[in-house]
C-alpha cells in the first residue's frame, strides 16, 4: 500500500496561494528583506535586520524624544498664504490643503517646548510628508519665533529635519526664510544659548544649507542623505563618478561635518546627556 497520494481535485500544478494579511508587511529599502510591521514599530521604526531607520512623522518623532505628556505645540495658527498664486497641474493652495489633511498638520513643521530626558528644550521637527517637507514663510516664521521664545527663556534648541529644501511654490519668499533662521541662530548663539541639529533622511536643499549644518552639534541618523544638490544632480553636472557613499551620513562624518551618527532608539537618551551637559555650565555668549 502506498504512503502518500496524489491529490486528484484538480490542484495539482498551480502554485498554492499564501495570504498574508494587508499592511501586515513592510519592506526594507536597504536590505530588501520582508519584515513584520509590528517588529519594526517595537524597534522605534528601525529595521530589525539591517538597522535602517525607516522614515517617520514629526508628531512620532515628538513621541519618540519629548518626554510624555511634557510637550506643548506652539503656533498652531499660523496659516501658508499663496503670494505668487502659483499654479502648475495643481493650485498650490490645494496642495497645501492636500497635503494638511494627509499629515494632520497645518505646516511641514512642528514647533513647541518640552522635555527630554527631564532636560527643557525648544524641540521643532519637520514633517516630511508635507510636500516633502520644505520650507515656506510659515515653516520659517515657525522656526524663527520658536528659536527667539528659546533665546527669551534661555533653552536649548533642538532641530529635527527632514527636509527636500526651500519650497518653489513660493519662489523668494521661501529663499528668504534661510537667512531669517539663520539669523535667529546668531542671535540665540550671542546669547550663548545651544542649538543642537539632528539630519535624519533626507535634509537637503535649503535646509542643508542654511540652519541645519549650524549646530554647535551635529547629529544624524545612519544612512541619512545630507547634501545641498542631490547625487545625481551634481554627478551629471561634474561628469565624474561620486565616491561611494557620497553624501550619506556616514561619509560626511569621516569628512568632519557632523558630530555623530546616533541611532534612533539611543537618540533621546543621547540628546538627554548633551543637554545636561550644557545646563552644568554657564551660558557663554558670542
Amino acid at each position: 500500500m502506498p504512503w502518500f497520494r496524489r491529490k486528484t481535485d484538480g490542484s495539482e500544478g498551480r502554485a498554492s496561494k499564501v495570504q498574508i494579511a494587508e499592511g501586515q508587511w513592510i519592506k526594507c529599502d536597504i536590505c530588501k528583506e520582508i519584515i513584520y510591521r509590528a517588529e519594526v514599530e517595537r524597534a522605534g521604526r528601525v529595521c530589525p535586520k539591517c538597522h535602517y531607520p525607516f522614515r517617520i512623522s514629526a508628531r512620532e518623532r515628538i513621541a519618540l524624544l519629548a518626554d510624555p505628556g511634557s510637550f506643548e505645540e506652539r503656533d498652531l495658527a499660523l496659516e501658508t498664504m499663496d503670494p505668487l498664486g502659483f499654479k502648475d497641474t495643481k493650485k498650490y493652495r490645494d496642495r497645501v490643503r492636500a497635503a494638511a489633511q494627509k499629515t494632520g498638520t497645518g505646516e511641514a513643521v512642528v514647533t513647541g517646548v518640552g522635555r527630554i530626558g527631564d532636560q527643557p528644550a525648544v524641540l521643532c521637527a519637520f514633517e516630511f510628508g508635507f510636500l516633502g517637507g520644505s520650507m515656506g514663510s510659515v515653516v520659517g516664521e515657525k522656526l524663527a519665533r520658536a528659536i527667539e521664545l528659546a533665546s527669551v527663556r534661555q533653552l536649548p534648541v533642538v532641530i529635527v529635519s527632514a527636509s527636500g529644501g526651500a519650497r518653489m511654490q513660493e519662489g523668494i519668499f521661501s529663499l528668504l526664510q534661510m537667512a531669517k533662521v539663520t539669523a535667529a541662530l546668531a542671535r540665540l548663539r550671542a546669547r550663548g544659548v545651544p542649538f543642537l541639529s539632528v539630519l535624519t533622511d533626507p535634509t537637503t536643499g535649503g535646509v542643508t544649507a542654511s540652519f541645519a549644518m549650524l549646530g554647535d552639534v551635529i547629529l544624524a541618523e545612519p544612512r541619512a542623505l545630507i547634501g545641498f544638490a542631490g547625487p545625481r544632480v551634481i554627478a551629471e553636472t561634474i561628469r565624474q563618478p561620486l565616491p561611494e557613499g557620497f553624501q550619506r551620513s556616514e561619509f560626511l562624518l569621516a569628512h568632519g561635518q557632523i558630530d555623530a551618527i546616533v541611532d534612533r532608539r539611543e537618540l533621546k537618551e543621547t540628546l538627554r546627556r548633551i543637554l545636561a551637559f550644557f545646563a552644568d555650565r554657564p551660558p557663554a555668549a558670542g
